[in-house]
C-alpha cells in the first residue's frame, strides 16, 4: 500500500466518524427529547475528540511527506493537497480545546432555545462569554499557525482565501448604495396594492406544498428528508441530507422560502462527485459557494416571476383557495418582492438582507479581535440596526442579538458567506443567462438545463478548484459585486 493509499484509508475513517456526528447533530436539533441533551452533548464531544485524535496522529506528518514524493495522478495530487490543508487545520488545536468547544457550544445552543423565547440576555450572555473565550483561543492559535489576523484565521475556515480587508472593501461599497436603494424601492412600491395572504395555513398542508416544490427543484428523497427544528438548516451528509424548517400557520411563505433555500444547499451536497465524497477534495469549496447555491434557488430562481407562475397555482390548490386573490400570480409576485426593513434576518427581503449580514460581520470581527466584549453586543446591535435599517432593538434581545444560532457554537467567520454567496449567485445567474433563456425554461417547466449548468460548473467541481477559479471558469471573471447590485436594481426598480 502506498502512503497516498494509507492517507485515503485514514481519511475514509474520519469521514465515517463525521457522518455519525452529523446525523447525531441533526437528531439533537430535530428529534431528540429535551432530557437527552446532556448525554448527547457528552457523546458528541467524545466523537469530536476521537475525530481530532485520529486527524492529528503523529505519524501523519511522515505519511504526507512520503506521499508527496509518490507518482500520483493530477486528481490525486489535488486530493492530497486538500487532505493536507484539512490536516493542518485540525492539527493546530489541542484536544482539550476541541472537547471544551463541543461541550460549551452544545450547552449554549440548547439553553438559547428557551432563553431566546424569554428575552433572557443575562443568562444567555454568560454562556456566550465562555463560547467567545474559547473562540478567541482558537483564533489566536490559528493566527499563530497561519500568520493571519485572529478574525482572518477564523474566516479562512469558512471562506478560504477571503480576508476581512477584502470584505471591508466589498461591504464598504455596498453601504454607499444600499440605504438609498432601500428607500427608492420602498417609494416605488408604496403605489402598489398588495394583499397579504391570511392564515391559517395548516402546517401539514404547508409540508405538502414544500415537498412538492422540493421535488420540482430536483431534491433526491432517496438520499434526504424534510423535518422541523427551532432554526432551519441543511445538515447530514451528501448521501443522507437532512433539511429542517419551521412552520408559521399565519404565513406559509416563510417556511416555503426557507425550504427552497435549504434545498439549494441540499442539491449542492447531493451533486458533489460521488467517488470523492469521503475526501476533503470532494466536499463543498466554501460556505460562500454553498450559500450561492441556496440563494440561487431562493432568490435568483424562486422569487422570479416565471417561478411564481408555477408556485402560486400550487399554493391555491394545496390550501383549497382557488378564489383567493391574495394567492393570485400577480399578487404573489408583488408580495414576494416586498422590501421592508425588519428585525429578523431569516425573514428579511433580498434588498435589506445585506444590512443584517454587515451588522453581524462588523460585530463578530471586533469581538474576535478583542476590540469589544460580549456585554457590548446589545448596544452595538441597536446602534447598527438603527443606522442601517432604521429600527431599534433596545431591550428586544429576542428579535435582536439573540435571534441567530451561529454564535452559540462559536461559528465566528461564518456570517459574511451569506452576502458573498448572494454576490456569487448573481454572477452565476448572469453567466447562465448568456448561455440560455432562463425565464423561458422556467415557464416551460424545464428546469433541468439550469440544474445541469450548476452541476457542471459548481457541484461537480467540489474542492478541486479554489473559489476564485470556480468563479473564473463559470463566469469568466473573479468576484464582481456589480452583478449583485445590477440584479437588485433590475428586479426591484426596473421590472
Amino acid at each position: 500500500m502506498t502512503y497516498y493509499q494509507k492517507l485515503e484509508q485514514h481519511t475514509k475513517k474520519l469521514s465515517r466518524i463525521h457522518h455519525l456526528s452529523a446525523i447525531c447533530s441533526w437528531d439533537q436539533a430535530a428529534k431528540m427529547p429535551e432530557g437527552g441533551n446532556t448525554a448527547r452533548s457528552e457523546a458528541m464531544a467524545e466523537l469530536a475528540l476521537i475525530h481530532h485524535e485520529l486527524s492529528t496522529a503523529a505519524h501523519l506528518a511522515e505519511w504526507f511527506e512520503k506521499a508527496e514524493a509518490e507518482s500520483l495522478s493530477a486528481e490525486q495530487k489535488i486530493s492530497l493537497k486538500e487532505m493536507k490543508r484539512q490536516w493542518k487545520k485540525d492539527n493546530v488545536l489541542p484536544a482539550e480545546l476541541v472537547e471544551q468547544k463541543s461541550l460549551t457550544g452544545s450547552k449554549c445552543e440548547h439553553a438559547w432555545r428557551s432563553q431566546r423565547k424569554e428575552n433572557n440576555w443575562h443568562e444567555f450572555s454568560q454562556n456566550l462569554e465562555k463560547v467567545v473565550q474559547l473562540a478567541r483561543e482558537e483564533a489566536q492559535i490559528r493566527a499563530d499557525a497561519t500568520g493571519l489576523s485572529r478574525y482572518n484565521a477564523m474566516l479562512d475556515l469558512y471562506e478560504p482565501g477571503m480576508t476581512c480587508e477584502k470584505i471591508d472593501e466589498i461591504f464598504g461599497q455596498v453601504k454607499t448604495w444600499l440605504p438609498s436603494l432601500i428607500q427608492e424601492v420602498q417609494a416605488q412600491q408604496s403605489h402598489d396594492e398588495v394583499l397579504t395572504p391570511k392564515g391559517p395555513f395548516p402546517a401539514e398542508q404547508q409540508k405538502t406544498l414544500s415537498l412538492d416544490i422540493m421535488s420540482k427543484l430536483g431534491f433526491d428523497f432517496s438520499h434526504g428528508r424534510l423535518d422541523v427544528s427551532t432554526h432551519p438548516f441543511c445538515g447530514g451528509v451528501p448521501t443522507d441530507v437532512r433539511i429542517t424548517t419551521r412552520y408559521d400557520e399565519d404565513d406559509f411563505t416563510s417556511a416555503l422560502m426557507g425550504v427552497i433555500h435549504e434545498t439549494g444547499h441540499a442539491r449542492y451536497e447531493q451533486g458533489l462527485p460521488e467517488q470523492w465524497l469521503d475526501f476533503p477534495v470532494g466536499q463543498a469549496r466554501s460556505m460562500g459557494i454553498h450559500e450561492s447555491q441556496s440563494l440561487f434557488f431562493e432568490m435568483q430562481l424562486s422569487r422570479s416571476k416565471p417561478f411564481i407562475e408555477i408556485l402560486a397555482p400550487l399554493a391555491r390548490e394545496v390550501f383549497s383557495r382557488n378564489n383567493d386573490k391574495s394567492l393570485s400570480t400577480e399578487n404573489m409576485v408583488l408580495f414576494s418582492t416586498r422590501v421592508k426593513p425588519g428585525y429578523i434576518r431569516v425573514d428579511a427581503d433580498e434588498v435589506t438582507y445585506p444590512a443584517h449580514i454587515i451588522l453581524r460581520y462588523e460585530i463578530e470581527r471586533d469581538l474576535i479581535e478583542g476590540k469589544i466584549e460580549v456585554a457590548d453586543i446589545p448596544e452595538l446591535w441597536d446602534k447598527k440596526m438603527t443606522e442601517y435599517l432604521g429600527l431599534s432593538t433596545k431591550g428586544n434581545f429576542t428579535d435582536g442579538c439573540m435571534q441567530d444560532i451561529h454564535w452559540t457554537d462559536g461559528s465566528f467567520g461564518y456570517f459574511p458567506s451569506y452576502t458573498l454567496g448572494a454576490m456569487y449567485a448573481a454572477q452565476f445567474m448572469a453567466a447562465m443567462r448568456r448561455e440560455m433563456n432562463v425565464d423561458n425554461l422556467i415557464r416551460e417547466r424545464n428546469l433541468q438545463p439550469i440544474f445541469n449548468w450548476l452541476d457542471r460548473h459548481i457541484w461537480k467541481k467540489a474542492s478541486f478548484l479554489s473559489t476564485e477559479d470556480i468563479l473564473r471558469e463559470a463566469t469568466g471573471e473573479t468576484l464582481n459585486p456589480d452583478y449583485f447590485k445590477e440584479h437588485l436594481v433590475n428586479r426591484y426598480l426596473e421590472s
